[in-house]
């Protein structure tokens, strides 16, 4: 599987950004999708997951302001980033995985490159 991440950008405190990642290669419907971000120095950090079947699961400190989804139809899984703050400035990546240990990013066999997210207060 290859996996295509797009949609970052710069984007003031307060603004929202989609994320798109794409895949090519084999079809995403059986996989469960990740999001990860991570800060220059320092670890990478679990964002958000979709499993095969929709279900959703975020990091507390996006809960409520990020939005996991996925199009099969599309070979796409999107994360809709609303109420941005500078803290969620990161490179954002995302993976595919068989496994369930969602939070992990070691369970994870597919990844995309990364798209650069800057929030600025």
């Amino acid at each position: 599987v290859q996996l295509q991440a797009s949609g970052g950008g710069l984007v003031q405190a307060g603004g929202s950004l989609r994320l798109s990642c794409v895949a090519s290669g084999r079809t995403l419907s059986r996989y469960n999708m990740g999001w990860f971000r991570q800060v220059p120095g320092k670890e990478r950090e679990f964002v958000a997951a979709i499993t095969w079947d929709s279900g959703r699961y975020y990091v507390d400190s996006v809960k409520g302001r990020f939005t996991i989804s996925r199009d099969n139809a599309k070979n796409t899984v999107y994360l809709q980033m609303n109420s941005l703050k500078p803290e969620d400035t990161a490179d954002y990546s995302c993976a595919a995985t068989t496994g369930r240990m969602y939070s992990d990013y070691s369970e994870y066999d597919y990844w995309g490159q990364e798209t650069q997210v800057t929030v600025s207060s």
